[in-house]
Parts: structure tokens; C-alpha cells; sequence
């Protein structure tokens, strides 16, 4: 018992240790020739994430949380999942709105050995910046920026220093968790300074994983989506999947325009479809 718990000590200190700073850096596609063999076993257990959750609420719109459309989103792809390919089961990290810390997460994946872990978003382009107020004292203002749209998937990766926006964002999950810096080793996600976070890859699985983010994106652009790439980052809720993972951002809660559009029927409907079609799409090329 003592020598496993100094094991998964020593697994936290190394996942720590081993990492590197942030950045989003759009991935090139794959040429043909490099496109991912297969996994050599066919894709049979998928575990779908709907972010955030409960207390959390993730990014917030003008009518909705985040939450509530990433979990409307997951139960509806996993229904047509279990519909339309009988031979594959789906699990979620959450069927309710519930709060559940991000490193439980993939760890039900690990657990099910899962084929596929897909963790759904939504975006969000607001920020706040300082300014001086009529007194002269610097106060925090919300800066909106409603005109920026589209999608974007991500997968875990070596990043370096850059934009942070995203992974700041959906990081701070993390300090609505109880014990913190014990579930993740000490990473501390308050200090904006060295924002580093878990990098034990599987290397195994990375380029897996962009070929299904590849196709996520190559769905929403067929519906005439933005399409703002394939991307690697650090996110903690992606860092230890044992398997192809990835998190994909529906749209953005700072667009009026996409607010309305995820939240209707038409819109999740055509979301669900995309979604469903990638990972047709990805089993088929891995099952071949």
C-alpha cells in the first residue's frame, strides 16, 4: 500500500517536472503518407465529457452557461452514437449537472479503457483589462468582443510561451476542486507566471488524436462554420488520457449570433452531426 502511494507520488512529481510552457500553436495537417496507421483495435468504448459543470460554470453568454450546452451536446452525440453504431458503447464523465474535478475525467477513460476521450466546450473571447476610473484608481473592466466566432479543436502537446487565453481559462476549473495541489502534484493554475501544466504525452496517441480534431474540423467547416484550426495546448483535463483525446470548442458564448445558434435545435442538431460524422469517419480509417 505504502510503496503504491509513493508510486503515484512519484508519477504527480514527474508529470509536474516534465512540462513546458504554454502556447496555442496551430498543427499543421498531415500529409497522406503520414496520416495515422491504425491503432490496431477497433474503436469500441468512447467516453464523451461535457465541461465544466455544477458550480462551475464555464463561459457564460448573454441567455446560457457553457455547462448546460456542453452536457445538451454530449448526451445527444452519444445517443446517436449508440443508435447508429451499435458496436460501440459510450460513457460520460457526467449525465446531470453535476461538478466534477478535471482529473477525474480522464481517469474514467483509463479506468474503461476507452478508444476515444472527446471533451466538449464552449468558447469565449471576453476579457478584462485595467483601466482608470473617473477617480484615477485602476479598476478591472469586461472587454467584449461579440464579432469573434467559429471552431477550434484541441489536442495535449509540447507548447511554448504565448497565448493563454483558453488554457488559463479552462484550467481554472481546477481551483473549485477540493485539494487541489495534491490531485495534481502541486501545479498551482493562480500563478500566471509559469501556468505549467501536466506533460507526460502519449505519443503513442498523439497523432491520433489530431487526425479525429482534423476531422472535427473538417465537419464544421462543411457547415459553414470558422473554422480556426487544429491546435495543441496544455489542458489539464487532456494530459493523462491513455488513449486519442481531444477538447473541441462548439463556438463562441461571447457571439450573440453562436450563442443562439448552440442553443437551438437546429444548431445542436448540426453540432451533433458534424461530431458524429469525425468520429464515423476516424473509426473507419483506424478499423480498415
Amino acid at each position: 500500500m505504502t510503496r503504491n502511494l509513493n508510486v503515484k507520488k512519484l508519477t504527480l512529481f514527474v508529470t509536474t517536472i516534465f512540462t513546458l510552457t504554454l502556447t496555442t500553436s496551430s498543427i499543421t495537417p498531415l500529409p497522406s503518407e503520414q496520416e495515422p496507421k491504425s491503432v490496431g483495435h477497433p474503436v469500441r468504448t468512447i467516453v464523451l465529457d461535457a465541461g465544466h459543470g455544477g458550480k462551475d460554470n464555464g463561459a457564460v453568454g448573454r441567455k446560457s452557461n457553457e455547462k448546460d450546452i456542453a452536457l445538451e451536446v454530449a448526451l445527444k452525440l452519444g445517443q446517436k452514437i449508440e443508435s447508429e453504431m451499435p458496436d460501440v458503447k459510450v460513457l460520460y464523465t457526467r449525465k446531470t449537472d453535476i461538478f466534477l474535478p478535471l482529473y477525474e475525467r480522464p481517469a474514467l477513460a483509463n479506468k474503461h479503457k476507452a478508444d476515444l476521450f472527446i471533451s466538449i466546450h464552449c468558447n469565449s473571447a471576453n476579457g478584462t483589462k485595467r483601466v482608470k476610473n473617473s477617480r484615477g484608481r485602476w479598476v478591472n473592466t469586461t472587454v467584449r468582443r461579440p464579432n469573434v466566432t467559429g471552431t477550434e479543436t484541441f489536442v495535449c502537446g509540447f507548447n511554448r510561451l504565448g497565448s493563454q487565453d483558453v488554457a488559463i481559462r479552462e484550467n481554472a476549473s481546477i481551483l473549485l476542486e477540493d485539494n487541489y495541489e495534491e490531485n495534481y502534484g502541486g501545479f498551482d493554475p493562480k500563478d500566471p507566471s509559469s501556468m505549467i501544466v501536466f506533460q507526460l504525452m502519449k505519443n503513442q496517441y498523439r497523432r491520433e488524436s489530431i487526425k479525429l480534431a482534423s476531422n472535427m474540423q473538417d465537419q464544421f467547416s462543411k457547415s459553414n462554420r470558422p473554422n480556426r484550426g487544429v491546435q495543441e495546448l496544455s489542458l489539464a483535463v487532456l494530459s493523462t488520457a491513455g488513449m486519442p483525446a481531444v477538447l473541441t470548442e462548439l463556438g463562441f458564448m461571447s457571439s450573440p449570433t453562436e450563442e443562439d445558434y448552440m442553443l437551438s435545435a437546429a444548431g445542436q442538431k448540426e453540432i451533433v452531426q458534424n461530431l458524429f460524422d469525425a468520429i464515423k469517419t476516424y473509426k473507419t480509417a483506424v478499423e480498415r
